[in-house]
């Protein structure tokens, strides 16, 4: 019965995984980065990558981070007790697999195309209505179409830019947005189209992907 329990313990964790996995996927997160970040909460690895932000920098997702990390750690407890006690007769089985059976269920209710269309909505008004614009990740605040861009462009001493001014190099009717230049310890906002470029400078561009990748082009030390 111990080695049962065991089991049926492990069945829930992982029903547990499938069930933040799918939240966190109605709210935007892709499926892949969403599992990777749910485990490395759940088992307390402490794996950090750029990733991690999207759920630290996201209200709502990092609240079921918290209850993941702290079942994390009770689900580790819970399965060390059960196997030092493995010999013992007094595990609750049958209540145990109770609860790995609802797990269940709730996992094919969540993947109900019905459902699923709820809940994304759902999420998506409750950050709206519940959080500060300041608040949200510059995914769910500026990338709300399929082409919106935001990019990190590099000045270095090689780029066709230094010396010139933004001004010159924009176009009025072309869709790219000059958030500030960052120059040093400095945000430059105010005369940013009328500043000249320099080496070193980080232009922090908004707007249409296609147009921003057209006039800007590749550049090595650009990040999204």
């Amino acid at each position: 019965m111990g080695v049962l329990f065991i089991l049926i313990y492990l069945g829930i964790v992982l029903a547990v995984i499938e069930i933040h996995t799918l939240i966190f996927t109605y709210t935007g997160l892709d499926k892949h980065i969403a599992r990777f970040q749910v485990i490395s909460m759940l088992t307390g690895t402490g794996f950090t990558t750029g990733e991690s932000e999207l759920i630290i920098d996201h209200p709502i997702r990092r609240r079921f981070g918290a209850f993941l990390i702290l079942f994390g750690a009770f689900s580790l407890a819970v399965i060390i007790s059960a196997i030092s006690s493995i010999l013992s007769d007094e595990f609750f089985t049958a209540k145990i697999s109770i609860v790995a059976a609802v797990l269940i269920v709730v996992i094919i209710t969540l993947k109900m195309p019905k459902v699923r269309h709820y809940l994304s909505e759902k999420l998506e008004h409750e950050l709206e209505e519940h959080y500060d614009f300041r608040d949200l990740p510059i995914r769910e605040a500026l990338l709300t179409e399929d082409n919106d861009h935001v990019l990190d462009y590099f000045i270095d001493e090689k780029c066709e830019f230094n010396g010139k001014e933004l001004g010159d190099i924009i176009g009025e009717d072309e869709d790219i947005n000059v958030l500030f230049i960052q120059r040093g310890d400095v945000k430059i906002r105010k005369d940013r189209l009328v500043t000249e470029l320099q080496e070193g400078d980080h232009i922090i561009l908004y707007g249409e992907e296609q147009t921003i990748e057209d006039k800007f082009g590749p550049n090595e030390d650009n990040e999204e």
